[in-house]
């Protein structure tokens, strides 16, 4: 199967997943996985399959990278928060659709290596990445319209919950005590916060402090 019928397939498929919103679903298109995908799963990259990348990270599925995208409802007026560049694929996707994209990785490397098809390869000049501790967040650019983790906690750090702007939304996958994970829509409103259980996944820990790569 060529490139062109084996994307044609992926996003087929993630529709069906239940990820219609037309500017989500274009702005993926824009984005070629392949680029992020590393080459030893290069045949892999237009499956709806997460995939291994360096320092025991995933790429993470493309239904959910749609599903949690869709369900932040951003506009070309929000900054966003991203909270584990891994890839640097989710990221990408996001600059299609912000105003201002901040992305936050543990691990040197990956930070690296996203800069490097992100800023130096597409030219997608309303990202910021950074090398941070995550579970702090960025609250020298605070506050945010929109704020996505991609990595699972037991709980949302309320250090990201203040950061939220009123009336933004937050996505994250949230762990329970018997290590199931549920992927969690947070709106906040005022003081009140509003949360909504979207779907079960499987995401790679959120961890305290930066990496030693």
């Amino acid at each position: 199967m060529n490139d062109t019928k084996a994307k044609l397939r992926l996003e087929e498929e993630v529709r069906r997943n239940g990820v219609t919103d037309s500017r989500v679903l274009a702005a993926m298109n824009q984005i070629d996985r392949l680029d992020f995908v590393p080459a030893t799963f290069a045949s892999r990259a237009y499956l709806d399959i997460p995939l291994p990348i360096p320092c025991g990270q995933t790429i993470s599925q493309p239904t959910i990278v749609g599903i949690m995208t869709q369900a932040l409802q951003i506009d070309s007026s929000h900054r966003v928060l991203e909270i584990g560049t891994g890839s640097g694929y989710q990221a990408a996707i996001l600059s299609k659709l912000a105003k201002r994209v901040f992305s936050l990785e543990r691990h040197p490397r990956l930070a690296a290596d996203a800069r490097a098809k992100i800023i130096d390869g597409l030219k997608r000049e309303n990202v910021t990445l950074a090398v941070a501790d995550g579970m702090m967040g960025l609250p020298e650019a605070a506050p945010f319209d929109r704020i996505m983790v991609t990595a699972a906690h037991d709980d949302i750090p309320a250090s990201l919950l203040d950061q939220l702007a009123d009336g933004g939304i937050l996505v994250m996958p949230v762990e329970s005590a018997d290590r199931a994970q549920q992927l969690v829509k947070a709106v906040k409103t005022g003081k009140e916060i509003e949360y909504t259980d979207l779907c079960g996944v499987r995401f790679v820990p959120l961890l305290e402090g930066i990496a030693h790569d």
